[in-house]
């Protein structure tokens, strides 16, 4: 747990990195944190062994649920708990994503190139994800909190507000220069 899993890899746990992290501010809770992380994620974290699904959410959430076919049932509670931030495969076109992100969440942040996550001892994995990432964010404060890491630059991406959700369209990344 805590964060995606690759049929491929020689383990199922894979970090979010550290700086995605550091620029969303700070958590309440992580329901799907590693056992034995090396960084903190939020205030309280869950385990596999508590089964953060089961558990109540309460504050501000990060989720970077188990990636896979039950990946949905996270984002459902999250889109239903509607105060947190998801990292998730942008993965567009699936069901899952149209049930709980295009008709549920306020704003997306693509993240430009791949993302290298970290093994659970910390290191940067060699290979990238292997498949572009998401920031999705549910609840107003973290539709700003994307706004903002992705006009300071914090973290690099398309970042989009869902009409669905009474917002306007997609906002390309600005050029540095005309960021003064």
């Amino acid at each position: 747990m805590g964060s995606h899993q690759s049929a491929r890899a020689k383990t199922t746990t894979w970090l979010t990195p550290p700086e995605i992290i550091k620029s969303l501010g700070k958590f309440d809770l992580d329901p799907c944190a590693a056992e034995n992380q090396p960084w903190k994620t939020a205030e309280k974290q869950y385990t596999i062994a508590d089964n953060g699904l089961e558990k109540p959410w309460e504050g501000r959430v990060w989720l970077n649920p188990p990636y896979g076919l039950e990946a949905g049932r996270w984002l459902e509670k999250l889109s239903r708990h509607n105060d947190g931030i998801a990292l998730i495969f942008a993965r567009t076109e699936t069901k899952m994503f149209f049930d709980w992100v295009w008709n549920k969440a306020q704003a997306l942040l693509f993240i430009e190139g791949r993302l290298h996550f970290h093994r659970i001892d910390g290191t940067r994995a060699k290979a990238n994800a292997g498949a572009p990432s998401v920031l999705v964010a549910y609840g107003n404060r973290n539709e700003a909190w994307l706004e903002d890491v992705w006009f300071d630059n914090s973290i690099n991406g398309a970042y989009i507000k869902n009409r669905r959700m009474g917002h306007h369209g997609l906002h390309p990344h600005p050029p540095k220069e005309q960021m003064i």
